[in-house]
């Protein structure tokens, strides 16, 4: 099985530019790509992150030695340009975000045995996949995880939803940012806390707060 992990590497996690400063969220985001990596390699697969422009060896933090392809186009015509044809083997599709993933939760989204497995994520988006039907093609416009399924009903392929709350969790929103510290697992929750972000439940709800401007 292919497992490729789109990537963002220019100016990424703009959403997050209230409370992170440009040079933060680079490492941020390169942080919790490489605990997805990492995640991916502990349950038994080698990843492959395909990037929107070449990776800087020397980057903060360092990229694990895993193979990077560079495309610049949208994401979903460089992951249908990987999707496998009628001889190929299974290709799945991690986002770089997903700083709760552990190899347990990556286990659920390897093991069923159908044509397409989806991850969806909070809002209907596609957080996760992997494809095995050599017809099946993605749109990662909108509401990805009702066109992936009306997609896999036009090419006749089995589907089989992976109810994850680990996969399900992607980080753009700052609001995400309680996710990480309260249930991360790598070192996103640690590059948090050392940016002096911490849990705050001063209103009743859990929120962060954070002891210095970006």
């Amino acid at each position: 099985m292919q497992v490729l992990v789109p990537f963002a590497a220019e100016t990424p996690k703009t959403r997050l530019a209230s409370v992170l400063s440009d040079r933060e969220r680079s490492r941020f985001a390169r942080t919790m790509l490489a605990d997805v990596l990492a995640a991916i390699r502990e349950a038994g697969h080698e990843p492959t992150v395909v990037a929107t422009a070449p990776l800087a060896a020397d980057g903060d933090p360092p990229i694990p030695d895993v193979p990077v392809t560079v495309d610049e186009r949208p994401l979903t015509e460089a992951v249908d340009a990987r999707l496998p044809a009628a001889t190929d083997d299974p290709v799945a599709v991690i986002m770089a975000d997903l700083a709760l993933a552990t190899p347990a939760a990556l286990e659920r989204l390897f093991a069923p045995d159908a044509d397409v497995v989806i991850a969806p994520g909070r809002g209907g988006g596609t957080n996760a996949l992997v494809v095995s039907h050599p017809d099946f093609r993605v749109d990662y416009h909108g509401a990805s995880y009702r066109d992936h399924r009306r997609i896999a009903r036009e090419v006749d392929a089995t589907v089989e939803t992976v109810d994850s709350f680990r996969l399900g969790t992607d980080v753009d929103e700052p609001a995400d940012l309680v996710e990480v510290l309260l249930h991360g697992e790598g070192r996103a929750p640690s590059l948090l806390r050392e940016f002096g972000f911490e849990l705050a439940t001063d209103d009743g709800r859990v929120a962060v707060t954070r002891s210095s401007a970006p």
